[in-house]
């Protein structure tokens, strides 16, 4: 499938407002939708690719496809080895050449660095001339100039350069450069919301999905058969709801499950079974693209009380996690392996096979 970025048409460009908050909300709902007109048919085996088309991304230090923190993945350690497999098994998977994966994957950031570019490179307003005014003519610098980048660029490529570029395409060519690295600490603000808007997005085109109402980071009070928090406590919000007449599934989106959000669940948990008004169970599901094997272990055997805290552990694609694991190691690794098996750790196409037979029967 030829990524849409690099095909016509599509939606308008967005307004210079919209633009500017690049990683906001209203962005986040908008590139989806443009990813979305030209990807292709979203069907329930296909529904993870489109999920790491949009979200995985490349690690800069490794140059391999991210599946674990970056200082614990670099060659030597164990996880770059891990790496290496999952880069191979998805490279494969998706029928893209090793080397080009990154062209075909992380379009949601991609596009929001673009967008940011953009503005970076047209965005001079009148207040910028008014603000510059008093000073013209004296060679202040312009905004995303950088002579020691130029000077770098020029060493490596000045003599293979037939034409010398004017020093207006090198400022350009800075100002995008610039964007790019200093918008990558924003990828975990993205990749975190943005999780859910992608999944959100991707259920909302599937032929089923008209039997559920989706709702995006609702607060709990706002969804059927729930008490509202007490006055002085802090409301929950819900990643992604699906709500079926009596039937209320409640989705915990986490890309990945740090120490700090293992300890959320069963609070969030806590509060939802507290403030339950309707006198009904509802099911909590965590969908996650973990690879840790400890971590995704104590997913699938967490407990509250007699009964597994979640309904559901759905992962993007376990395929890839036993795929970065290679041949049995010992201890987490191997328990995974058995959670694949017997269902405990399920896949997003899994999943979404059990909601449509769900609405079918």
């Amino acid at each position: 499938m030829t990524p849409p970025a690099e095909q016509g048409g599509g939606a308008p460009e967005p307004a210079q407002e919209t633009v500017s908050r690049a990683f906001g909300a209203d962005n986040r709902a908008r590139l989806p939708a443009r990813y979305f007109t030209h990807a292709g048919e979203v069907t329930t085996g296909k529904a993870w690719q489109h999920v790491y088309r949009l979200l995985l991304w490349i690690d800069r230090t490794t140059a391999l496809a991210h599946c674990y923190e970056s200082d614990k993945a670099q060659p030597g350690r164990p996880w770059y080895a891990r790496s290496l497999g999952f880069h191979s098994w998805v490279s494969d998977a998706l029928n893209i050449a090793p080397a080009n994966l990154g062209e075909h994957v992380d379009w949601l950031f991609r596009e929001a660095v673009k967008d940011l570019a953009t503005k970076a490179l047209t965005g001079r307003t009148t207040a910028y001339a008014s603000q510059r005014a008093s000073y013209e003519g004296r060679g202040f610098p312009e905004p995303g100039e950088d002579p020691e980048l130029v000077a770098i660029i020029k060493d490596v490529l000045g003599k293979r350069t037939p034409e010398e570029p004017s020093v207006e395409e090198y400022r350009n060519l800075t100002r995008r450069i610039t964007v790019y690295m200093t918008q990558e600490n924003k990828r975990r603000n993205l990749v975190g919301e943005g999780f859910e808007d992608v999944l959100s997005a991707v259920v909302r085109r599937l032929p089923f999905s008209s039997g559920f109402e989706l709702r995006n980071r609702s607060l709990l009070h706002d969804l059927p058969g729930f008490h509202p928090p007490s006055p002085n406590e802090k409301p929950k919000r819900v990643d992604l709801a699906l709500i079926s007449g009596n039937e209320r599934i409640l989705v915990s989106a986490k890309w990945s499950i740090r120490a700090d959000r293992e300890e959320q669940f069963h609070s969030d948990f806590e509060t939802y079974a507290r403030l339950e008004s309707a006198g009904r169970d509802f099911a909590y599901t965590l969908i996650t693209n973990e690879f840790d094997a400890a971590r995704l272990k104590a997913a699938c055997e967490r407990r509250r009380q007699n009964a597994p805290l979640f309904s559901h552990v759905v992962h993007i694609n376990p395929a890839g996690v036993l795929a970065a694991y290679g041949n049995p190691e010992r201890g987490s690794s191997n328990v995974i392996r058995s959670h694949v098996a017997n269902g405990h750790l399920m896949s997003l196409e899994s999943w979404l096979e059990f909601l449509e037979q769900k609405k079918n029967n």
